[in-house]
């Protein structure tokens, strides 16, 4: 009886179209990460790309087909609402990230793109240390969110890289 309902479960799951993700095609046989060795988010960017696709990250740039570049990472805290004492009650917290990809020539397959995430997080006076745990736990989750986002934006990315210049002689010869 367990094995045919086991069976009839295959079935149904695979009937219904549901399949295990697979590795993302990036298109670039290699890249080059220009995010310092130490960095949090560095990290789990290549270990999702070495995961996750099969394009080989290389440690010098001269030998990538593609680069990534961190134009800026920026974290953030505000202050959403107070209670009636005055007391802060939320912060919204903010990550942003800019980043690029481009060939060893500087041009772009991806030209200078922008990631935000933010999060709401409740504040209580009388439990500051879990909250301060809560509020790390939460900027690790934005950063997963972003690596995600990133390799789902590379994955579009153009085979080729972008020429704009084309366009501009012919701007120039008008």
């Amino acid at each position: 009886m367990r094995i045919l309902a086991i069976v009839v479960l295959g079935l149904a799951t695979a009937a219904c179209g549901f399949q295990l993700r697979g590795q993302a095609k990036l298109p670039f046989e290699t890249l080059y990460v220009a995010i310092p060795e130490i960095s949090p988010l560095g990290i789990e960017l290549k270990r999702n790309i070495i995961a996750g696709t099969h394009t080989r990250l290389v440690n010098d740039p001269a030998q990538a087909q593609a680069i990534l570049d961190l134009v800026s990472e920026e974290r953030g805290k505000s202050i959403l609402s107070f209670d009636t004492a005055g007391r802060v009650r939320e912060f919204q917290l903010r990550y942003r990230l800019s980043f690029r990809v481009r060939d060893a020539r500087g041009r772009d397959y991806l030209p200078q793109s922008e990631i935000r995430v933010t999060r709401d997080i409740s504040f209580d006076d009388a439990q500051v240390l879990s909250k301060e745990s809560e509020e790390q736990l939460l900027f690790r989750d934005m950063q997963k969110d972003v690596v995600e986002q990133i390799l789902r934006r590379l994955a579009a990315a153009p085979a080729e890289p972008i020429s704009f210049e084309p366009a501009a002689k012919d701007a120039a010869t008008r």
